[in-house]
């Protein structure tokens, strides 16, 4: 019989019920991929994060929706470093988790985690046949980034929040995923991420999809830092900066379980 402990963290959010659970599996050495898949499967989360010491203040990182690995997860990098402080007692930061997407720098500004990630600068595409009238609402501006995600400009937030997709469809004109944003009525911009064809009709926070939002919204808005606000029905805050190839991602995270997984 093996035990793991695991973690269910929410990410993006000073509350409970807030925010985006991701679940958080430290090990000491890899498992096979088809195990860590089936644990991920299993938590039923939009990711699982699994990670591994490399050295002194570094890890490597991986991270699992239910269907698929994934290259890059910001928000359960985020629950990962809460897990690390808060759990692990690690207390020298900055910390460095080393991914498939590249070295991933995490430091600690009084409650908030930081994340430097890689940005994900989106370019002008017209959008594959089946993307809009899955969304069901008018796109105004439609552009591509890396691993595939689109990105639909909208009229307001409004737009946005009315969105109801049909996740059937979108799946299957889609390879990753699509963020639907527009000016925020309260905040710099707003947010929601569809990714049904790796498993997660709807993302709750997406740090990946703020890296590619906050080049699109600091280059339109003539600022670097900005307030974002992802708005599904648990709500995620996000404090976002552009350093043209990094993206900085400031956002609290609060403990929801602790356990431990038996096979």
């Amino acid at each position: 019989m093996t035990e793991l402990k695991i973690f269910q963290v929410a990410a993006f959010t000073d509350r409970s019920f807030g925010g985006n659970p991701a679940a958080v599996v430290p090990l000491d050495s890899w498992l096979d991929d088809s195990l860590m898949q089936k644990i991920a499967a299993e938590n039923n989360l939009s990711e699982t994060a699994f990670f591994v010491p490399q050295g002194p203040g570094e890890w490597q990182i991986r991270w699992f929706t239910p269907l698929i690995e994934v290259p890059l997860c910001g928000h359960a990098t985020l629950a990962s470093a809460a897990v690390i402080h808060a759990k692990l007692e690690h207390a020298d930061w900055p910390i460095t988790l080393h991914s498939a997407s590249g070295p991933l720098i995490i430091d600690i500004d009084a409650d908030m985690y930081v994340l430097d990630l890689p940005a994900n600068h989106p370019q002008p595409v017209d959008l594959p046949d089946g993307i809009e009238s899955a969304l069901g609402e008018t796109v105004l501006e439609s552009y591509i980034g890396k691993n595939e995600i689109y990105m639909v400009v909208m009229q307001d937030e409004a737009s946005v929040a009315g969105l109801n997709p049909d996740f059937s469809a979108l799946a299957a004109v889609t390879k990753h995923g699509v963020i639907a944003t527009a000016p925020g009525d309260e905040v710099d911009f707003v947010s929601r991420f569809f990714a049904p064809a790796i498993g997660l009709d709807e993302d709750p926070v997406t740090g990946a999809a703020h890296c590619m939002l906050t080049p699109y919204w600091s280059k339109r808005l003539g600022k670097d830092e900005l307030d974002a606000r992802q708005i599904s029905s648990r709500v995620g805050v996000l404090e976002c900066e552009d350093h043209g190839d990094r993206v900085k991602l400031r956002g609290g995270a609060v403990f929801f379980l602790t356990g431990h997984i038996f096979f």
